[in-house]
């Protein structure tokens, strides 16, 4: 099991690249539910009206790309990658 600490970087490293993504502010979550809150969110695309609404795959393929893409140390760029494709098998 991973550590709060573990959580709270990879929310931080999250957070930089979603800079206007809202966050749930609720004290009594942990990291890791906020985190896992926000990907499951953005893998439904429940920020977009329904008719224009993305996959999960697609949404899947945007978040690694721009994972990718960033300038985030690579266990980072490694660790929301893996949580995105755990999430994924979740989400369909």
């Amino acid at each position: 099991m991973a550590s709060s600490l573990y959580f709270e970087q990879l929310l931080a490293a999250y957070q930089t690249l979603w800079l206007n993504r809202s966050f749930l502010s609720q004290t009594e979550l942990t990291s890791e539910q906020k985190l896992t809150e926000a990907m499951l969110k953005d893998l439904r695309d429940e920020m977009t009206h329904p008719r224009v609404r993305k996959t999960p795959y697609v949404k899947y393929h945007i978040a690694v790309r721009r994972i990718i893409e960033s300038n985030l140390d690579q266990s980072d760029k490694v660790n929301l990658i893996t949580m995105y494709t755990n999430l994924l098998e979740e989400c369909i």
